[in-house]
């Protein structure tokens, strides 16, 4: 009679091969982690290209922060309005401040980021080279600051938005969540808190102000305007000259409400 393998031995095949098998499962879980966040990006960002955002992430967090300080008073300034009750030289403006090359590209502006990065490779990049897009993704998604898995997931915002969204509804969210003031959200609070009209009745000098401050809104004012301000307003105008009242005509960003 020929005796079977001991039980021990059986015992440590089993845990041996319970060992090598731990790690294919937790693969198998981060896979199906990893699928499941890109179902769900895909899906809300899909979702709001038919439905207005009621806040941005940077909106959120500027809400939490208030109530962590128990800010006093603190209301934030926020209001959802078409593109086509935003004034075409506001339009105009952002593009021509932000990113001229936004009726053409596919949402990153690969010229402008082969410059910046010469620029720091060089030791002297200060400036960026975001789109609108970009922009658009961060504000809604994201936070502040340059870190790689902030840029990483920026990039994959900004690809899913750009193969959802028409450029048109890309334009229109951006004016809707852009920081234009201190806890002023939105090209239509930013009108009625700086020039006391809607945004739709903004003129060209107006909106070349606004769109002067959407680097750093919160050093940076509308009303009244510091000589930094007003002198990229007026850089701001020249170029919306030179860019001529057609430039959104490609993507239907340049017509007035009837």
């Amino acid at each position: 009679m020929i005796a079977g393998p001991r039980p021990s031995r059986r015992r440590d095949r089993r845990q041996g091969a319970r060992r090598r098998s731990w790690p294919r499962r937790l693969l198998r879980l981060l896979a199906w982690l990893l699928l499941g966040w890109l179902v769900l990006t895909a899906s809300v960002v899909l979702l709001l290209r038919f439905v207005d955002p009621p806040l941005s992430s940077f909106m959120l967090q500027r809400v939490l922060e208030a109530r962590w300080r128990g800010e006093a008073g603190f209301a934030l300034a926020h209001r959802n309005v078409p593109l086509e009750r935003v004034a075409p030289a506001l339009r105009l403006a952002v593009v021509a401040s932000e990113d001229q090359k936004f009726p053409e590209h596919r949402g990153f502006d690969l010229a402008a980021l082969r410059v910046v990065a010469a620029e720091h490779l060089a030791g002297q990049g200060r400036r960026g080279a975001s789109t609108i897009s970009q922009q658009t993704a961060k504000n809604l998604f994201l936070w502040p600051g340059r870190s790689w898995l902030r840029k990483g997931l920026e990039a994959w915002f900004t690809v899913l938005i750009e193969a959802t969204w028409p450029k048109k509804r890309i334009l229109e969210v951006y004016l809707n969540v852009a920081q234009f003031g201190p806890d002023l959200f939105g090209a239509e609070a930013a009108a009625q808190a700086f020039f006391g009209k809607p945004a739709s009745a903004l003129t060209p000098a107006e909106a070349a102000r606004m769109a002067a401050v959407l680097p750093a809104p919160n050093r940076r004012r509308v009303e009244p305007p510091s000589p930094v301000v007003a002198s990229r307003a007026a850089w701001i105008e020249a170029q919306m000259r030179t860019l001529g009242p057609g430039h959104l005509s490609g993507i239907g960003a340049d017509r007035v409400a009837p």
